[in-house]
């Protein structure tokens, strides 16, 4: 139909059958002619066989227009053709064409009266088309006779005011060019007064504006000219924000942020500024060594300005050492505060952003919560950056200098400022500072090996010059008065535990510096710095030190034996009663028990009348030591234990030394040898040994097991023995690093004479320096909690160790000491033998006790007499006292009974003679002492008693008492043959006793 509809156009209005008779060629072929038309209008029409035939047309036939039916025939035919079947064939497709012809002209037939209508139509159309024409013809006339005559001169107004209008916005323009061609000054004059926002805004406007204006030729180069000036605004923001690394101040920081704000850089500002802190850091320390290396050289050699900061830092000398660190540490302080100021302002701009609500607003808050994010980070991390090159910095320039021989006072400021800088760290981003702490660590304990080195030499010097004179210190002294102890009140370390003289105004003190310690960025925030704070306050110390420094005057001196000069009279008295008692005249002669009672009265008003602790400028000395290592060690916690472990030193060498000058038993003695020898009372007559040896060895003990262990400890690691082999090796000496760590023992003074008995073998030295180890252990007590604090976890089993088995033990060296003296103060073997010379196998009932008696109590009275003298000049202290009066009693009983145990007969009424005198000696003694009960009184009379037991008593009495010797034993059992005990019984008991002794051979 499509063909039939396009034909038809091509023709023109033609009828139908004209229409068909002008087809072309192919055409023809395709619809049938009019007798063909007219045969099939003939034949018989059976619509349904009709319908088949065109069903069976091929889909092909009916693909598209440019279809080549003949073609495809063509192509169809078999390689050899048959005639009949291509008639067949061709008769198929001619039917199939007269189906298909006969349906379109029925179509067509069909159509025909709608085709007439139409056509009609269109007709009509042409002709009021044409009468339109005319119409139009005719306005268009008259259209250009209205031009003419009414719109020219109007249109003529509008044209000239419209080209006004043009002339006017260019006159803005031209005016608007001429203002950014003349901005340039205006910038210039914002930059030099840093106003930095309004700089960049002015600079936006006019890249704004002239952008507006590119067509203009001019503004090309205007545009570069404000790029360039953008530039040069940036460059100087740059320097801008350089400066706020050393002095932060809110104002400029704030136009300085704002700035970057307007160009929307603020996360490349935070990269800046962080390249900016560790440039100045680099900067500030190198400017600071180089000023001190350069004024030490004394010359403007330039040199040092080209060498690394390393290499400079080996040229600092040990006097500039410590105000170049002091200056170190406050230009970083500075660059440190600045950063943490920088946080505090962009936390403050966090919590003063106000919300937005609407969508535009959304978006930039959205955009902003981002470079908030990223600045947060930012800033934190680089918290940890910016320590981190503090801590290079600073460790450079404590390694940079061998520290090993400074000043002990120029050490510890070091180490006071070291820990101040850890603490700002702290503070600063919560380091441990582990290369400060390893720097600090590796020169302390460089320095503290040769300084303890030095002062354990230096002791010993002490201590070979040491009188054992009392050194007279305050009533109230304590070690909290001492300058080296002042710290302990400062510290930022735990204080010790107030257990003896801590006074409240240093608690407050504390509390006080620890409240300000802890805010250090905030105290120090607008104004000063806390490394001159330090150097302040050690100037403040120092002064206090000089106006009391533990010491006493004169006056004061007086004041403490002002009790002994007031009972000056009382000996002369005593000596009175004890030349009575010497006489023999009877008791009622002798001392009376008032005068006895105000003698010891006055005797331990001394002791309790001053509270002054006997020390000696030894003891001082170590103290103020054990002060400036808790010092060191209370700055550098990572060395310690190696701290304690030198204090501990110090106190072992010191009660090592005591008790080899005053308590070992190998001094010489006249009460070596045996009886029958000649001498003075110092060169002394032949005197047994046994009885000292008895109370050494059978006793209660002089030495515990404990303290021995102790001494021999001290021998073993801390005592360096001098005895040479042969070619002068050392024996003991070991290897040469063990020697190193060695002390040789000390020797006593020559000055100090111990073997006179009018100063009782120099009691007033053994006191002094008894006492005044027993004083240094007190102190350490009282340190003991302060140490414990700073002593690492796993090392706290060798502080307790050393408090338990060895400060313990200070007061335990009384006895080995004042029994020297006491074995010295009585003459014991004069007492044997007037025993010796008593009959004993009497056989009346005595009533009056012998001799011996009455010169043993004058020898206690002498005794008290000396110990009286030795109070006036030192001060004796009660527990001194009875361990004195114990081992002078214990020493007398222990040699009564072997008195008795030399006596060859003995009757019963000699036995009661024995307890006689006895009885007489312990009720005299009592008048002279108050110590109750009098020591191995029992141990007498147990002896003296076992006379009168039979057999079988007898020999349970030998395996039940052992501490008396085989000798005495055996001797009891000797006496007692012939009374009640015969032959056979003697000996059975004498082999019991040579079973007991047996074990020990």
């Amino acid at each position: 139909m499509q063909k039939i509809k396009s034909l038809m156009a091509r023709q023109g209005l033609k009828s139908p059958q004209e229409s068909i008779a002008d087809l072309s060629p192919v055409e023809n072929f395709r619809i049938p002619s009019k007798e063909e038309m007219r045969e099939m209008r003939e034949q018989p029409i059976d619509p349904q066989a009709e319908q088949e035939i065109i069903n069976s047309i091929q889909e092909v036939y009916y693909s598209n227009d440019s279809f080549d039916m003949v073609q495809h025939e063509l192509e169809k035919l078999p390689p050899e053709l048959n005639l009949q079947e291509l008639e067949e064939y061709r008769d198929k497709l001619k039917r199939q064409q007269a189906a298909v012809s006969k349906k379109v002209a029925d179509l067509i037939l069909e159509k025909q009266p709608s085709y007439v209508k139409e056509l009609e139509r269109v007709t009509s159309l042409q002709t009021n088309l044409q009468l339109a024409a005319v119409i139009c013809t005719n306005a268009r006339r008259q259209l250009s006779i209205s031009k003419e005559d009414f719109t020219e001169a109007s249109l003529g107004l509008l044209a000239n005011q419209r080209r006004r209008h043009l002339l006017t916005g260019l006159l803005k323009s031209l005016r608007t060019i001429k203002t950014l061609q003349r901005t340039d000054v205006r910038l210039s004059e914002m930059l030099e007064e840093e106003d930095y926002p309004g700089a960049i805004q002015l600079c936006l406007e006019c890249q704004k504006a002239a952008s507006t204006f590119k067509h203009y030729s001019c503004i090309s180069e205007l545009n570069s000219k404000l790029q360039d000036t953008l530039e040069q605004i940036e460059e100087q923001l740059d320097v801008a924000l350089s400066k706020t690394c050393k002095h932060f101040d809110v104002s400029h920081y704030t136009r300085v942020q704002l700035a970057y704000t307007l160009l929307e850089k603020t996360q490349t500002a935070m990269d800046q500024l962080h390249m900016h802190f560790t440039q100045a850091i680099h900067n500030t320390v190198f400017q600071v060594v180089l000023g001190y290396v350069e004024l030490c050289a004394g010359n403007a050699d330039t040199k040092f300005q080209k060498m690394q900061y390393k290499d400079l830092c080996t040229h600092i000398t040990q006097d500039s050492y410590v105000p170049c660190l002091s200056d170190l540490c406050k230009a970083l302080w500075e660059v440190m505060l600045s950063y943490h100021r920088t946080m505090q302002w962009h936390e403050e701009q966090d919590k003063e952003a106000p919300p937005t609500t609407d969508e535009a607003g959304a978006a930039d808050t959205e955009e902003a919560v981002v470079d908030h994010s990223y600045v947060k980070k930012k800033l934190e991390h680089g918290l940890t950056r910016i320590w981190q090159e503090v801590q290079l910095k600073v460790k450079a320039y404590l390694l940079g200098t061998d520290m090993s021989n400074f000043k002990y006072d120029d050490f510890i400021v070091v180490l006071d400022v070291i820990s101040r800088l850890m603490q700002v760290g702290d503070e600063f981003c919560g380091s441990k500072s582990e290369l400060l702490q390893e720097s600090i660590k590796r020169q302390s304990v460089n320095y503290f090996k040769n300084y303890h080195r030095t002062r354990l030499e230096e002791l010993r010097m002490f201590l070979e010059n040491e009188t054992w004179e009392l050194c007279p210190v305050k009533s109230n002294f304590n070690i909290a008065q001492l300058h080296e102890f002042k710290f302990m009140g400062q510290s930022r370390s735990p204080s010790v535990s107030p257990s003896r003289q801590v006074l409240s105004s240093q608690d407050q003190v504390l509390s006080s510096q620890d409240q300000e310690v802890l805010s250090l960025f905030q105290h120090f925030s607008q104004e000063g710095n806390p490394f001159e704070r330090h150097i302040d306050n050690k100037d403040e110390e120092t002064e206090d030190v000089l106006a009391s420094n533990g010491y006493e005057s004169d006056e004061l001196e007086k004041c403490v034996y002002q009790d002994y000069d007031s009972d000056s009279d009382v000996p002369d008295e005593l000596k009175q009663d004890y030349v009575d008692e010497q006489t023999g005249d009877v008791p009622l002669k002798s001392a009376s028990r008032e005068t006895l009672r105000s003698r010891k009265k006055s005797d331990y008003s001394i002791n309790k009348g001053s509270n002054a602790p006997i020390l000696t400028n030894t003891t001082l000395n170590v103290i103020r030591l054990v002060g400036k290592y808790i010092q060191m060690m209370n700055i550098l916690k990572p060395i310690a234990f190696d701290v304690i472990h030198c204090v501990s030193q110090l106190f072992d060498y010191y009660l090592y030394a005591v008790y080899t000058f005053f308590g070992r038993n190998d001094m010489p003695a006249p009460s070596l040898c045996v009886p029958g020898g000649q001498g003075g009372r110092e060169a002394g007559p032949a005197r047994p040994v046994a009885p000292f040896c008895w109370y050494e060895s059978s006793g209660p003990g002089l030495i515990s097991s404990r303290l021995r262990t102790t001494l021999n400890r001290i021998q073993e690691s801390l005592i360096q023995m001098e005895s040479l082999g042969e070619g002068g090796s050392s024996i003991h000496g070991g290897p040469g690093e063990e020697r190193k760590e060695k002390v040789p023992s000390p020797y006593l003074s020559q000055l100090v004479v111990l073997t006179t008995s009018e100063t009782l073998y120099g009691l007033a030295q053994r006191v002094v320096a008894t006492e005044s180890l027993v004083f240094l252990a007190e102190q350490f007590e009282f340190l003991q909690s302060h140490l414990d604090t700073m002593m690492p976890a796993a090392k706290k089993p060798f502080l307790q160790q050393f408090y338990s088995q060895t400060v313990s033990t200070a007061s335990e060296l009384r006895k080995p000491i004042y029994w020297v003296v006491a074995a010295k103060a009585l003459d014991y073997e004069q007492m044997l033998l007037l025993m010796a010379g008593v009959k004993w196998d009497i056989r009346e009932i005595m009533s009056q006790h012998n001799v011996y008696v009455d010169v043993l109590l004058k020898e206690f009275e002498e005794f008290n007499k000396r110990l009286g003298d030795v109070s006036r000049h030192v001060r004796v202290p009660l527990p001194v006292s009875n361990v004195l009066w114990e081992h002078c009693i214990r020493l007398a009983n222990r040699t009564l009974v072997e008195g008795y145990g030399n006596v060859k007969k003995c009757s019963n009424e000699g036995r009661a003679l024995m307890q006689l005198d006895f009885q007489q000696f312990l009720m005299k003694l009592e008048k002279l002492t108050d110590m109750r009960p009098i020591p191995d009184k029992d141990f007498v009379e147990t002896y003296i008693k076992a006379y009168y037991l039979t057999e079988n008593d007898m020999e349970q009495f030998i395996k039940n008492h052992r501490e008396y010797s085989m000798k005495q034993l055996a001797n009891l059992v000797n006496v007692c043959l012939g009374s009640h005990i015969n032959k056979k019984a003697r000996q059975k008991l004498l082999a019991a006793i040579d079973d007991i002794d047996r074990p020990k051979r």
